[in-house]
């Protein structure tokens, strides 16, 4: 989890590479008017919110219920989104991955192609609560050293 831009696409395809597990890209359980009203700059509420929240947390079910693994990707920035992803989740390791705002700008600015803009960096900050209990991994390390940290919590 963590803000835009953190690296949490690259690191989570990275590490379900390494373990042979699924990955799952939170932005692919928005809804077509979420990623529309995010396109314009405009933030998304907590109502637009709740279903993708859900939507993610039926596929975490779904695979735990197979016996299975994976890995999830979401920015999951407040308290109450990792209460309905985590709550009664036995064995998910949350990571968080944290950065300063200059540097998360900076990456989105170079991202082509991505709904999420520059402009909509500050709202992420804004939003955030850093979370309590997570492997907290500092995004100013060499992607190899955050993805070994990831590896071996999970194992």
């Amino acid at each position: 989890m963590g803000v835009a831009g953190s690296g949490k696409t690259t690191l989570g395809l990275r590490a379900a590479d390494e373990l042979g597990w699924p990955y799952f890209e939170a932005d692919d359980f928005h809804s077509p008017a979420n990623k529309e009203k995010m396109a314009r700059g405009i933030p998304l509420d907590d109502d637009d919110r709740a279903p993708w929240l859900a939507a993610i947390r039926a596929k975490m079910d779904a695979v735990r219920s197979a016996g299975g693994n994976a890995i999830f990707t979401c920015s999951a920035l407040k308290e109450s989104y990792r209460r309905i992803l985590l709550d009664g989740a036995e064995g998910v390791v949350p990571v968080f991955l944290a950065g300063d705002y200059n540097t998360i700008l900076q990456r989105v600015g170079q991202r082509t192609g991505h709904y999420m803009k520059t402009d909509m960096v500050r709202s992420q900050f804004e939003a955030l609560e850093a979370p309590q209990g997570a492997l907290t991994l500092d995004i100013s390390q060499a992607p190899e050293v955050i993805l070994a940290k990831v590896l071996a919590a999970v194992k």
